[in-house]
């Protein structure tokens, strides 16, 4: 049984104490392959760290996170992600997208960096990868002028209702499915297995959203295993089965 944790912070902080450790328990619970977000350029050089000690494990994305996307910086972090996407090292934008928890004053600059990420991605045919807080309707909104045959890639952490899973689908989308679906008030368990687990990948969003039992705690990517064993309950299925087709799914994806 192999998984694939499509979306985890190897390189944050929280893990400099025992990130060797910590990715091991990942490899021993049959994690191999770990897809890692970009923030912004001053995590450039963890990310650089972590790729060049597993590099047949860890694959990087390249992008600004919608929480860095700030009036007097933005500009020169889209430079240099431009910059870093031109090396074609990177297997897909992200994370990109709006985030209107924290600031609803760069909500314009922010869908402007998101449509201009998207559009970098459709022309180096790859996928997106897509944060969205307490911003639906401002993402699609972006997505809807976006959408074509290239534009394709994974919702990250989606917490939506099942006619936002719809239109996120519709749009050649997968849904990124980590810890919140273990939640008693996550929601999405409820309408999950609606949804075919051929538009599905799991991710933990290490070192946060830990699923039950770990909840509050810090996440990583071994507790995968747990988001797989949930969503075997959910859709009344082999665990193999959720790990087969969700590995399937997140390979044809980034295209490895």
């Amino acid at each position: 049984m192999i998984l694939i944790d499509t979306h985890t912070h190897l390189y944050s902080e929280e893990f400099q104490n025992d990130r060797s450790e910590m990715m091991q328990r990942a490899l021993a619970a049959n994690v191999q392959h770990f897809f890692v977000p970009a923030i912004d350029s001053s995590y450039f050089e963890g990310m650089q760290h972590i790729q060049q000690h597993y590099p047949q494990n860890v694959h990087l994305m390249m992008g600004l996170h919608p929480c860095y996307v700030k009036p007097d910086t933005f500009e020169q972090e889209l430079a240099f992600v431009e910059q870093e996407l031109n090396k074609g090292t990177y297997v897909a934008v992200g994370e990109i997208g709006v985030d209107l928890y924290w600031d609803k004053s760069t909500l314009k600059i922010q869908q402007q960096a998101f449509q201009t990420q998207i559009q970098w991605a459709k022309k180096r045919g790859l996928p997106i990868n897509i944060h969205c807080r307490e911003a639906f309707d401002e993402v699609f909104e972006v997505l809807e002028q976006e959408k074509s045959d290239e534009l394709f890639g994974i919702f990250h952490c989606f917490t939506g209702d099942f006619a936002q899973a719809q239109h996120a689908i519709d749009l050649n989308l997968h849904l990124g499915i980590g810890g919140v679906a273990t939640f008693k008030n996550g929601k999405i368990d409820q309408f999950l297995n609606q949804i075919p687990l051929n538009h599905i990948v799991l991710e933990t969003d290490a070192p946060y959203l830990a699923p039950v039992p770990h909840r509050g705690k810090r996440n990583e990517s071994s507790y995968l295993a747990l988001v797989a064993q949930k969503l075997a309950a959910i859709y009344n299925l082999p665990v193999t089965e959720i790990a087969a087709q969700t590995t399937k799914n997140a390979l044809n994806i980034f295209k490895l």
